[in-house]
Parts: structure tokens; sequence; C-alpha cells
């Protein structure tokens, strides 16, 4: 794979990374009163506004196809999140599904480059 190609993917994943922890934030934000509430809220607009200018980005670098595919994998950042941020339990049908979103990917992103 060329550098330019691997540099391409990681922008793109860490797009998709910016974009999962907007539910992180705005799921920590759920709990809060006042002025916490309001910076954790004005924190997802913030990731919302870098994503969506982000994303235009990844759209110039990828066919639709590859681009979109990739966002499933917001599903897995969120798994981990979850765990990470809210001591959510991981079980074997998230890993199931977690697996499977992974594999899609993998068959999309591989037919596109035969």
């Amino acid at each position: 794979m060329k550098k330019s190609r691997i540099f391409n993917y990681l922008f793109l994943h860490i797009v998709l990374i910016i974009y999962s922890l907007t539910s992180v934030l705005s799921k920590s934000a759920a709990g809060q009163t006042g002025i916490t509430f309001v910076l954790l809220y004005g924190a997802v607009l913030f990731c919302l506004m870098l994503y969506a200018v982000l994303w235009q980005g990844v759209l110039k670098k990828f066919p639709l196809t590859t681009a979109f595919a990739n966002k499933a994998i917001v599903v897995v950042w969120g798994i981990l999140w979850g765990w990470l941020f809210f001591r959510e339990a991981v079980t074997w049908n998230k890993l199931v599904g977690a697996a499977i979103i992974i594999a899609g990917i993998l068959i999309v992103v591989r037919e596109k480059d035969e």
C-alpha cells in the first residue's frame, strides 16, 4: 500500500473518531446541568462542525462507496467509548456485530481496489 494511501485511510479514521466522540460528549452532557451542560453540548457542536469540514476532505480523497462503508466503523468506536468512558458491558453480541461491520468494510474496500 502506498504511503499516501495509508495517510488517506488514517485521515479518514481520525475524522470518524472525531465524529464518534460526539456521542460520548452528548451522553456526558445528558447527566449535567447548568454551565457544564452548555459546555459539553458546545463541544458536541464544535466536533460536528469540525467533522463536517474534514468529511469534505475525505470525500475528495475517496469514492463515495469507500467513504460511507468506512463510516460504519463509528459503531465499533461507540462500543469502545462506551466501555472506556461509561463502563458499559461488551457482550459477545456486540463483538460479533463489530466483527461483521469490520468484515463488511474490508469486503467493500477490497472490491473497490480490484
